[in-house]
């Protein structure tokens, strides 16, 4: 069976809605959140990977960070679209290379975003090109780390008054944390055994 065939079955299988994080802002009535997608590249070899992306420091907001490629949905697309036309701006990932598996649960982010992620299947070893304006650096993680529980910390941080809870995964030099963490550990879930 292929990586895709696997990946497919995976996310047609029911899990326990409780393992799922659908985001780190609650929903409030009447308030419209803006549709976001990012692709969840995954590498097809043996020990598969993703492709994450390290945000430039120059950037308004997220500087520095380390997410999915990915952003908003233009008017017109839908979250597949966006998410591959954003790879192919971000990481120069063309279009064609990936084979889109599905999407999964939305996740509500705190700055106003309802982000689709876009789980799709790409050959190794690609030659990705980040785009100056916005990626420092690409890179992929092994799948078996970052889906080991004993990787996903939960932490928290004081934030505008309060406290905000949140993942983090620390790989090599890197840490993951926020949405991007918390859509890993969501997929860890669905995708367990892979």
């Amino acid at each position: 069976m292929s990586l895709a065939e696997r990946l497919a079955t995976a996310l047609a299988r029911d899990i326990d809605p409780g393992l799922v994080t659908l985001g780190d802002r609650e929903d409030a009535p009447g308030e419209a959140l803006h549709e976001a997608a990012v692709l969840v590249a995954i590498t097809d070899r043996a020990a598969p990977g993703i492709i994450l992306t390290k945000r430039t420091e120059t950037l308004r907001r997220h500087a520095g960070q380390i997410a999915f490629p990915g952003g908003r949905v233009d008017p017109g697309e839908d979250a597949v679209a966006a998410a591959l036309r954003e790879a192919e701006e971000e990481v120069a990932l063309p279009s064609h290379a990936v084979t889109v598996v599905g999407a999964v649960e939305r996740y509500r982010t705190v700055t106003g975003y309802h982000v689709t992620p876009v789980i799709g299947v790409v050959p190794p070893d690609l030659t990705l090109h980040p785009s100056e304006a916005e990626v420092a650096s690409v890179f992929e993680v092994p799948i078996a780390f970052l889906f080991d529980p004993v990787n996903q910390v939960r932490a928290s941080a004081a934030w505008q008054g309060g406290t905000r809870h949140f993942y983090e995964i620390t790989w090599q030099d890197r840490r993951i944390w926020g949405a991007t963490a918390a859509m890993i550990v969501n997929l860890s879930h669905r995708l367990a055994g892979l």
